[in-house]
């Protein structure tokens, strides 16, 4: 199958990666070319514009970083929807606006293609290891298409109605992480405080009701000063106030998104925008290991 694929980032390019090993006739775009040197070495065909991949491809994939970027790859001059689309599926795996995914979905209706809003989550590692959660909104039809794309970048996956949906999904997906990462940051700082071990510390919360994805996966890496990004702050302060957003259209308070949004904001003005969400523990702690 061609299929094309928006995006060669952190985790666009293991994605990529994936579809490209699993046999499939990869066309790839990306605004820094270098980003795909290694994935053209290996077979796949670069374009110099979205317009140009969505031309060659069945199926169109893209994982941006902000849905200013979404729009533009989608609706510039150079962008998807100036390639002939008819019968085509679009799939956006960016963790974006549900009016956005809308948006897509009526454009792609109206010249005789379909499109999914996929926003995703499990991180650099959930992209490496094809373990990626995957949330969909669209038509049930397209979907069923698209599941052995799902099968191979992701372990679970879901359709979860109709456009925006998918959006929405991981809105609630990530007001659950901002609650567990705050959570696991006050955690290693009482813990440090109290004169703890924070190996052993981890190990026990994690075989106890206290286990989390962010304390199992993030807490280490804190311990071995390991800020990467397997997700941006920058990233992760877009995706909090999609939501808080979203939560203020439906009139309803999410205090601790807010408070959550604020000490990532906080965290940002201090420089580290760049850095994973686990840099959080920087607002107390400097960058020596803690133990």
């Amino acid at each position: 199958m061609k299929v094309g694929f928006i995006g060669i980032g952190v985790m666009g390019h293991a994605m990529a990666q994936h579809l490209l090993t699993a046999g499939h006739q990869l066309y790839v775009y990306n605004r820094t070319k270098s980003k795909t040197d290694d994935l053209v070495n290996e077979g796949a065909i670069w374009c110099e514009t979205p317009k140009e991949l969505a031309n060659q491809v069945d199926y169109v994939f893209s994982m941006v970083g902000y849905p200013r970027d979404v729009e533009e790859i989608y609706f510039g001059e150079k962008g998807v929807f100036q390639a002939e689309l008819l019968a085509k599926i679009l799939v956006d795996f960016t963790t974006s606006t549900p009016a956005l995914a809308k948006k897509i979905y009526t454009e792609a209706k109206k010249v005789g293609a379909a499109s999914l809003d996929a926003p995703v989550s499990g991180g650099d590692l959930g992209a490496k290891n094809a373990t990626l959660t995957v949330m969909v909104g669209g038509e049930e039809e397209v979907y069923e298409k698209v599941v052995p794309f799902f099968e191979i970048i992701g372990k679970t996956f879901a359709l979860h109605g109709g456009a925006g949906k998918g959006q929405h999904t991981k809105m609630a997906n990530q007001i659950m992480i901002a609650g567990t990462m705050t959570g696991m940051t006050e955690m290693l700082v009482y813990a440090q405080s109290a004169g703890l071990d924070l190996p052993k510390v981890i190990q026990t919360l994690g075989g106890g009701s206290a286990e989390n994805w962010s304390m199992m996966n993030y807490g280490p890496r804190i311990l071995k000063r390991d800020y990467s990004a397997g997700f941006f702050v920058k990233h992760f302060i877009k995706d909090l106030k999609i939501a808080l957003d979203e939560a203020k259209a439906m009139s309803i308070d999410l205090p601790s998104t807010a408070l959550a949004t604020k000490l990532y904001e906080q965290l940002a003005d201090k420089g580290y925008e760049n850095d994973g969400t686990q840099a959080l523990i920087k607002l107390w702690w400097d960058n020596e290991k803690k133990s």
